[in-house]
C-alpha cells in the first residue's frame, strides 16, 4: 500500500462508518456517508446522490453484512483520497459476493464522505 498510515485511518474511518450502517440495514445511515452528489455504482445501474444510495440500500436483503480489506490508498488531493478495497458482502441465505471497490473519499465541511463509488463482483 502506497498511502501513509494518516491516510488510511481516513479511509477505515469512513469505510467503518459505512460498514456499521449496511450491517445494521440502515439506508439513510449508508448514504450519509456520502456527498450530495455522489457517483454511486453498486451491482445496479449507477444513480448520483444519496437519494439513489438509500434506495439501492433499502433493497437490499436484511442481513446483508460487508467486511472490507483495503489493499491500496492514494492521495488525490489535500481533500481527497483515492481506496481500492476488497469486499465480502454476506447474506444469510446465499453465498457471498466477493467484489473489488473503488471509492474516492472527499473531506467536506464537516467530515470525510465518499464521492464516488463503483463496485465490481468477482467471479
Amino acid at each position: 500500500m502506497n498511502g501513509t498510515p494518516a491516510q488510511e485511518a481516513v479511509l477505515r474511518g469512513v469505510m467503518d462508518r459505512w460498514k456499521s450502517a449496511v450491517d445494521a440495514h440502515e439506508p439513510r445511515q449508508v448514504a450519509s456517508n456520502f456527498t450530495e452528489d455522489a457517483v454511486f455504482q453498486g451491482l445496479h445501474p449507477y444513480t448520483v446522490g444519496r437519494q439513489g444510495v438509500t434506495e439501492y440500500y433499502d433493497s437490499q436483503p436484511l442481513g446483508l453484512t460487508a467486511d472490507y480489506r483495503v489493499l491500496e490508498v492514494r492521495e488525490l488531493a489535500e481533500d481527497a483520497l483515492l481506496g481500492y478495497l476488497h469486499v465480502d458482502f454476506s447474506f444469510t441465505d446465499r453465498p457471498a459476493i466477493k467484489a473489488n471497490l473503488g471509492v474516492v473519499v472527499r473531506r467536506t465541511d464537516d467530515r470525510w464522505r465518499i464521492a464516488h463509488y463503483q463496485v465490481s463482483k468477482l467471479d
